[in-house]
């Protein structure tokens, strides 16, 4: 029997969440559903590598609205459930129990899977990705069952958190990361020279520039082989090298897009009635002088869904939001702001060894984004910067007394 909704959101996280919550809250009276890969209702996803996995905060203070929320709001969701093809001019989507929905307009807030290792072994037991609450469970599992040495692939956040939290955890962990440093894809030389040391000082035994060749056992995961022939003995291993977007039946139903779907400035796919958001939608990013990029982060997902949402209420508004970003390692917090990816300048402000300085990107002169680890006060006041495209004098930026207030003229 053929069902249908008025509004029909795929995906469970932070950007279907947001969008049904804001269709609600706009005034929005027709019929919404989220359909949900996992049995859980949505929850937040950024503790499960920080506070989750390190055991400093119970799961159910993870949820993003108390369970009965979704009833009282007349949200139907649909848990345990894929879509897995979508009839773009029929209005339908084909779900994994065999059903078939029918809908007004299509929110695809899937997200993205963890990308896997391409070598032998990577399907063994005892390798994980840190992407949901099963996940962290089962390694929550293996430390519990006297796991201590423990492997992380990839050396970007995801990867750097999760080998602090083991580090706290009494685990032995070594990090490799393929790129000559860590975190290159997001931050510049000073950050990550900053991270690599700190890990290192904390008993990570950290490599860069080095690949796995296999992960070695029978059956389960007892060895990692790297290209120059050492094996490390292991007792798990962890698998952070990024995610790939979940947007199959969309790109099969013909959404155009190469890394994830694009969008343009609505978040309207290339589908009729269908919109994308979050980590698998590719946009034309102002931060990033235009570039058609997706941006992982919770903050973005939260403010695509805003501007879906809005439009479907009629308020069509163009998707603008500064990118902003967080990671929790050690007593370090990492605030960032902006896309730094296309820098031609960094200006250090501050000074490494005391653990509280901050990164300021230019690009023809203008900031573009700002890393700062334990500066909250340069993170607030560095933003109106990047907003304003700042060009400030180089000398006196890089002088830690001075206020970067001073600079947003």
């Amino acid at each position: 029997m053929r069902q249908a909704v008025d509004v029909l959101i795929v995906g469970g996280g932070h950007a279907g969440a947001q969008c049904a919550i804001t269709l609600r809250q706009g005034g929005f009276a027709g019929s919404i559903a989220i359909v949900g890969r996992e049995n859980e209702p949505p929850y937040e996803r950024p503790p499960l590598s920080k506070e989750y996995f390190a055991r400093e905060k119970a799961f159910d203070r993870l949820y993003i609205r108390p369970q009965a929320f979704w009833a009282e709001k007349d949200i139907a969701l649909i848990l345990g459930t894929e879509v897995v093809s979508v009839d773009a001019q029929a209005h339908t989507a084909l779900l994994s129990g065999g059903r078939t929905m029918g809908y007004g307009q299509m929110v695809w807030a899937a997200g993205g899977d963890p990308r896997q290792l391409s070598c032998q072994g990577a399907d063994l037991a005892g390798v994980y990705g840190v992407r949901t609450r099963a996940d962290c469970d089962a390694l929550m599992g293996e430390i519990d069952g006297g796991a201590r040495r423990i492997a992380v692939v990839g050396g970007g956040y995801i990867g750097l958190e999760a080998a602090a939290v083991l580090t706290k955890l009494g685990c032995h962990v070594t990090l490799l990361e393929a790129a000559p440093r860590v975190l290159a894809r997001v931050s510049g030389t000073e950050i990550s020279t900053f991270y690599e040391a700190q890990h290192r000082a904390h008993g990570v035994d950290l490599r860069t520039d080095v690949g796995v060749a296999a992960l070695i056992g029978e059956g389960r995961v007892t060895g990692v082989e790297l290209t120059d022939g050492e094996v490390i003995t292991v007792d798990a291993v962890i698998v952070g090298i990024g995610i790939a977007p979940a947007v199959a039946p969309l790109t099969a139903a013909g959404a155009a897009g190469v890394n994830g779907v694009n969008v343009d400035e609505f978040c309207r796919t290339s589908l009729p009635d269908i919109f994308a958001v979050g980590d698998c939608a590719a946009f034309s990013c102002a931060f990033a002088g235009g570039k058609l990029m997706r941006v992982e982060s919770v903050q973005n997902a939260n403010e695509q869904a805003n501007c879906v949402a809005k439009a479907i209420l009629g308020e069509m508004k163009p998707f603008h939001a500064t990118p902003w970003f967080w990671s929790n390692q050690y007593d370090l917090k990492l605030q960032t702001v902006g896309i730094s990816s296309d820098y031609d300048q960094a200006v250090l402000r501050g000074d490494l060894a005391a653990r509280s300085f901050s990164v300021v990107y230019l690009k023809a002169n203008r900031v573009i984004a700002l890393d700062c680890v334990n500066t909250v006060k340069d993170y607030v006041q560095g933003r109106k910067l990047v907003e304003a495209g700042a060009t400030p004098d180089i000398g006196a930026l890089a002088d830690p007394a001075r206020s970067l207030k001073e600079f947003n003229l």
